[in-house]
């Protein structure tokens, strides 16, 4: 058992807090803006909650974060009453947000000089790979911290790895928006025609998912897709801004992202359409007005 703290109650943190105290049997203290969700984390949970970052961070083990973006990082993190200000030397603090590489490495290198050590680690599955516990955890730092990490993280993590130094983790949850954006659209496509063509969905699925075709995002979505329905997962919102992260690395280190960049300005498309908070797979909707 180890002291962690949990900043963040969002869609995603509240049940990774949980599998944290319930799972993983840790002393677990949580912090959110919204002081209500941290109360409500605590009924549920039990556990403890804290008024500030700074507060939470006190006296752990480690300090695991999920927020919305760098700027919320940077707040949460070196704000005036930021967890950084109250991480004891020796702890490790593990950021699951979705962030860029370039923020990751400004916390590490601030972590380093406070005695401290910095592990991002974003994280891929959603909503519902957070309730499940079954998340897949990338990481940027330093092996010896990222070890322990790795133990407390297993609580709600079916996989977990490090990939190479600070930053690391970020850029690989880069790749892994980059790949899910080119699928959800393909994926979009062709059931798009299959309607357009007659073809019955279900049979078409179950039998071009047994071949090259197969992904995830096939098997998982295309009955939502094929009904209309997007209220399942990752929100739009969070996708562009997710490849906005993306294309401004892509920018910096000249990689050629031809179809993120097409695929985010169908996501816009879909914002237009009052599909902010739909899910990703709401791509089809753009197609079949």
């Amino acid at each position: 058992m180890a002291k962690v703290a949990f900043l963040g109650l969002g869609v995603m943190g509240y049940p990774m807090a949980g599998h944290l105290k319930t799972k993983g049997g840790h002393d677990v203290t949580v912090y959110n803006r919204n002081g209500a969700k941290a109360d409500q984390w605590v009924k549920q949970f039990g556990g403890k909650k804290a008024a500030t970052p700074k507060e939470a961070a006190a006296g752990q083990d480690f300090v695991m974060m999920c927020v919305g973006n760098d700027n919320d990082v940077r707040e949460v993190a070196l704000g005036e009453n930021g967890a950084f200000h109250g991480m004891g030397k020796g702890t490790v603090f593990v950021d699951h947000t979705t962030a860029s590489a370039e923020i990751a490495r400004t916390l590490y290198a601030e972590a380093k000089k406070r005695g401290f050590d910095f592990v991002d680690a974003p994280v891929s599955g959603g909503q519902a790979g957070a309730e499940n516990g079954v998340l897949t955890v990338m990481c940027g730092g330093d092996a010896g911290p990222y070890e322990r990490a790795e133990k407390v993280i297993a609580a709600y993590a079916r996989m977990c790895k490090l990939l190479g130094p600070s930053g690391a983790g970020q850029l690989a949850k880069m790749v892994n928006q980059i790949c899910i954006a080119g699928l959800v659209q393909g994926l979009s496509e062709g059931i798009h025609f299959a309607k357009k063509a007659g073809l019955d969905i279900e049979a078409l699925i179950a039998t071009i998912s047994k071949g090259a075709a197969q992904s995830w995002q096939m098997e998982n979505r295309y009955k939502t897709m094929r009904d209309d329905k997007f209220d399942f997962g990752f929100a739009v919102d969070w996708m562009r801004k997710d490849l906005s992260i993306c294309l401004a690395e892509a920018r910096r280190n000249g990689a050629n992202l031809p179809v993120a960049a097409l695929v985010d300005q169908f996501y816009a498309e879909v914002q237009k359409m009052g599909g902010s908070r739909w899910d990703t797979s709401a791509l089809i909707a753009r197609l079949d007005r």
